[in-house]
């Protein structure tokens, strides 16, 4: 595996599993220095990504927070202080509120929207800007790439909050693309349906067996997506193959959009 990421300092937030999982192995394995690894609950499972992180030879330090919290956002961010940089920030942490009858709009309140903007677009801004100092220190251009979703372009997705959020953090992206440069790149990765541990602790087996057969079924591509398809993507985006591309939001979905008319 090619080493774009050697000698890199990497900030990854909710990475204790799914595709922040998969992008702190990845930095790891692509030569990163150092992982920060974030989580807010699972401790457990962020020590499972550690060594991960460990295994593929970078150094993995742990920093428990919610990126809802902004004194949290700065202790993310200060965890990289040893270092003097960090030279890519994935801002990967998202929750969700599930109401797939999107026509009934008593189905979220208020609080629903508050804690999907608390967390998706706000703890993004929050853990840009408090890492704004150590990614100006970057010897080379920094990056920084948000998780959003197809559900941003799409409107559908868990529900309309999340769909919502998820539309206010592209927007976001372009926001700080335009204001952080030239000294840092931000981007952003929209994922469809990714076959993560959050669908299997709340479904059956067989349930989880029905969704990606009927995943497969309604994508050009036929694949049900993992969280190792998408984060190339997210890697790519803030790797020096893309030292030119900011601004931008990077479909990944196995060509689920296409089904949908913009």
């Amino acid at each position: 595996m090619s080493k774009t990421f050697a000698d890199c300092i990497v900030a990854v937030t909710g990475a204790s599993t799914g595709l922040g999982r998969a992008i702190a192995q990845g930095a790891a394995a692509r030569g990163a220095e150092a992982v920060i690894i974030n989580y807010h609950a699972n401790a457990a499972e962020a020590d499972e990504t550690a060594a991960l992180v460990e295994e593929a030879g970078a150094k993995a330090v742990l920093v428990r927070g919610d990126v809802g919290d902004d004194e949290d956002c700065k202790k993310i961010a200060a965890a990289a202080e040893p270092f003097g940089r960090i030279d890519a920030l994935f801002n990967n942490a998202g929750v969700t509120a599930v109401a797939l009858d999107q026509s009934d709009l008593g189905a979220l309140n208020s609080e629903d929207f508050m804690r999907l903007y608390r967390v998706n677009v706000v703890g993004a801004y929050q853990m840009t800007r408090g890492a704004r100092p150590l990614l100006e220190a970057a010897p080379k251009r920094a990056a920084v790439v948000n998780t959003s979703s197809i559900a941003a372009l799409t409107g559908v997705g868990s529900s309309i909050a999340y769909a919502a959020s998820k539309g206010a953090l592209t927007t976001m992206t372009l926001c700080l693309a335009r204001v952080l440069a030239p000294k840092i790149r931000v981007n952003a990765v929209c994922p469809g349906f990714i076959d993560t541990p959050w669908f299997a602790k709340r479904l059956a087996a067989d349930q989880m067996d029905d969704l990606r057969e009927h995943i497969k079924n309604a994508v050009p591509l036929k694949e049900a997506s993992t969280a190792e398809d998408i984060c190339g993507a997210a890697l790519f985006l803030a790797s020096p193959d893309a030292r030119h591309v900011t601004g931008e939001t990077l479909l990944v979905d196995a060509g689920a959009h296409l089904a949908f008319s913009f």
